[in-house]
C-alpha cells in the first residue's frame, strides 16, 4: 500500500535526524525541525521567527547575508543543485559545530520570485575533528623526518 505522499513527506521533514531549516526572502527562519533543535539546542519555537544569525557565527554574517541577499534579488546560486557547502555554525550554548549542507531555492509558483531558502544541513563536527587530527599528527612527523 502507498502511503499518504503529503503526510509521509511531513514526517520525514519534521523528524529528520539532519537539520532542515527555511528562512523567508528576509532570513527569517519560518521552520525549523527536530533535527535542527537537536544540532543548534534551539527550540522550535526559540527559532522560528528569528533571523538566521542564532546559527552563523558573528565573524562569518556579514560575509552570509551578501550571499544571502544577492540569491534572493537574482534567484541565482553559485551553488548548484547538489552542492555540498561545508561551514562552521554556531548552538545556542556558543559552542562551533562544523556543518556540511545543501540548499534548495523556495520559489512563488506562480511568479518565480524567490521566497526563501530551504537548507539540509548535518553536524560533522566529529569528522572534521579527526580530519584535522590526522593532518596535525602527519604535519608532525613529517616535521620530524
Amino acid at each position: 500500500m502507498e502511503p499518504d505522499l503529503p503526510a509521509f513527506f511531513e514526517t520525514i521533514v519534521r523528524n529528520a535526524a539532519d537539520a532542515i531549516v527555511y528562512a523567508d526572502n528576509d532570513g527569517i527562519i519560518r521552520f525549523w525541525n527536530s533535527g535542527a533543535a537537536r544540532i543548534f539546542g534551539y527550540s522550535q519555537g526559540e527559532a522560528v521567527g528569528r533571523p538566521l544569525d542564532i546559527i552563523i557565527p558573528e565573524r562569518l554574517r556579514e560575509r552570509h547575508w551578501h550571499g544571502y541577499r544577492q540569491v534572493m534579488q537574482t534567484g541565482s546560486s553559485r551553488y548548484g543543485a547538489g552542492d555540498l557547502l561545508s561551514v562552521p555554525g554556531q548552538k545556542k550554548n556558543g559552542e562551533r559545530v562544523s556543518l556540511d549542507f545543501t540548499i534548495v531555492p523556495i520559489r512563488d509558483a506562480s511568479s518565480g520570485r524567490m521566497r526563501g531558502m530551504a537548507a539540509i544541513l548535518r553536524d560533522v563536527t566529529q569528522r572534521f575533528n579527526e580530519i584535522k587530527a590526522l593532518k596535525d599528527q602527519l604535519a608532525a612527523a613529517r616535521a620530524k623526518s
